[in-house]
């Protein structure tokens, strides 16, 4: 084959048809890559970025790719017969055929490599390289084709100062190749069949394996082994076995995680007790982000458990640790404080809800506002119950009692224990908070464990579980206790959660987004009672503060919010619960 100068010389006439096809190639190749990745590219010139870390990959990876058709369409039409001719009185008739053949397999290899290159992977750059340089030498012993060896020369040099965008550590096999890119694979081989078969007159295969003037064979062999480099690589990804995921943290990476939780101002931080997340630590072990990872997202819950001096460098670890893996950083459940420090990342923001807190300084069950929450309570005393705090290490003794409770809970809800932004009862795990006993006529109907924060910021009701013939309201009046509880022993708030779906606009003008929001908890009220999450919050009189879902954002966000799914083990309504 021969490409552009070819072209200008206007040498043998099929160069213009693979000049055409390249070109086309090309185009498409780019035009999908554009589409596909305008979004970030935008955000990236708006925050001002390194232009080059994100543009660089993929120019690589396109012309990467149309080397890797160059190549092929080559093998799709006669060489030209002078320079085959003085090839054959210097290079042995063997060497030519498999180079040939081999420089086939080569662009098989370049479309391949180029979904690699364009995700940044160490091992596609020095894969890539190292097949363009065998393309140098298969194209000028295959038919002395000097303009191919030329165009990958100059993709060559273009790769060698380039090294160090190029640091991911994952397989290529365990890459996700996109709609855009298996198309244009598609295209590049039916292309070539068409243009081998329309050049060679293809009607049968006469006898003769090596022969110098055999072209029509050459060109079978070749689209043979091209096809099958791609099967077989199809192949091993439909046979890969399952990706392998970190190791979860071990016994003391889960104290350092508790001991900093207990000192956090946020009470949600407890959750890295559970010991079903993985910690990602500063330098110091002083600070960490608890995180889980399901498809190729990566989950922060919530922000970042540390000061405020250690958050910027803890973020962009966990972002560089992500993007290294191939995944996409996700902060699920992130507050309004540090929005700043995800956007200067160039993630985009959504709302997820509104998070409920009550000022305990002010709370009392006194007054003209409180008379319903007042006539629960009064309610739940008439009929016998009393409520307990029992604070660690003296929970032990009523765990048998609690899980009992527990238990008839989740088979009244027909449900099952979830986990990353949700506690489940583990004896351990209980054990370690207080608990809010509630008792009628000395026996366990119901209890609450407690977060409590440091500095003595806020409470958080955690697992709130009772028995089915518990009486109405138990659940507003152990809360009025807990909340009663935290006030006279000096906590500042008490965190009722987040209720999901809460606060989007609805105008036709709003983020589409919040449209959608709008519109699942609409029609989704009837499954998951969405307003009446926030009306049973609404009874103690909370400040709402919004919550937010922090990714790449654009077509990844449904998937992103299924990993999450995922994660909690509810589906999608496990992502939107608390």
């Amino acid at each position: 084959m021969s490409m552009f100068l070819a072209a200008s010389l206007g040498t043998e006439p099929h160069h213009h048809f693979v000049l055409v096809l390249s070109a086309s190639t090309a185009l498409l190749y780019l035009g999908a890559a554009l589409f596909h990745h305008t979004a970030p590219i935008q955000r990236l010139i708006a925050l001002g970025g390194d232009w080059a870390a994100a543009i660089v990959p993929r120019i690589l990876s396109i012309l990467t790719f149309v080397a890797g058709a160059m190549l092929i369409f080559s093998g799709a039409t006669p060489a030209v017969a002078g320079r085959l001719h003085f090839l054959g009185k210097l290079v042995p008739v063997p060497i030519t055929e498999f180079s040939h053949f081999a420089d086939n397999l080569a662009g098989a290899g370049l479309l391949i490599l180029a979904r690699g290159v364009e995700r940044r992977l160490d091992a596609a750059y020095h894969l890539t390289l190292t097949v363009i340089v065998a393309g140098i030498v298969l194209s000028v012993l295959r038919a002395f084709d000097y303009e191919e060896a030329s165009f990958l020369i100059l993709l060559a040099l273009l790769f060698i100062p380039s090294r160090k965008y190029f640091y991911r550590k994952t397989s290529l096999i365990e890459e996700r190749f996109t709609p855009q890119w298996t198309a244009a694979t598609v295209l590049v081989v039916l292309a070539s069949v068409v243009l081998g078969i329309v050049s060679y007159r293809v009607r049968h295969v006469e006898p003769g394996f090596f022969n110098l003037n055999y072209e029509q064979g050459r060109y079978l062999r070749a689209t043979a082994g091209m096809m099958g480099v791609l099967i077989i690589f199809g192949a091993m990804r439909l046979l890969r076995p399952a990706h392998i995921l970190p190791a979860l943290p071990s016994s003391t990476d889960c104290e350092d995680a508790a001991k900093i939780a207990a000192d956090s101002t946020e009470a949600a931080a407890h959750l890295a007790a559970l010991g079903d997340k993985r910690f990602l630590f500063n330098e110091d072990r002083t600070a960490f982000i608890m995180y889980g990872i399901s498809g190729r997202s990566w989950v922060s819950l919530g922000d970042p458990v540390a000061p405020s001096r250690d958050v910027p460098r803890l973020i962009e670890k966990f972002i560089q640790l992500a993007d290294a893996h191939g995944g996409l950083a996700v902060f699920y459940k992130a507050g309004p404080v540090l929005l700043h420090f995800y956007l200067d990342y160039g993630l985009s923001v959504v709302k997820l809800g509104e998070e409920a807190r009550v000022c305990l300084e002010d709370f009392s069950l006194e007054g003209p506002q409180r008379r319903n929450l007042r006539r629960v309570w009064r309610k739940a005393v008439d009929a016998g119950c009393s409520v307990d705090v029992v604070l660690p290490p003296h929970v032990t003794p009523y765990l048998p009692e609690l899980r009992k409770v527990s238990d008839a809970w989740l088979e009244s809800k027909h449900s099952r224990e979830k986990g990353f932004s949700l506690g489940f009862f583990h004896d351990d795990y209980v054990a370690r908070f207080p608990v809010a006993i509630v008792r009628r006529e000395s026996r366990i109907i119901a209890f609450a464990s407690i977060w409590n924060s440091g500095q003595n910021e806020e409470l958080e009701v955690d697992l709130m579980r009772y028995y089915p013939d518990a009486p109405p309201g138990i659940m507003r009046y152990l809360l009025a206790e807990v909340m009663l509880w935290g006030r006279s022993t000096g906590y500042r708030w008490m965190n009722l959660g987040m209720a999901p779906l809460s606060g989007l606009r609805s105008a036709s003008g709003a983020p589409i987004w919040h449209q959608i929001g709008t519109a699942v908890r609409g029609y989704g009220e009837r499954y998951y009672n969405f307003q009446g999450l926030r009306d049973f919050k609404e009874w103690f009189y909370p400040e709402w503060e919004p919550r937010f879902l922090v990714s790449p954002g654009g077509r990844s966000r449904p998937v992103v919010l299924a990993n999450i799914a995922g994660l909690v083990g509810g589906g999608l309504g496990g992502v939107l619960r608390k």
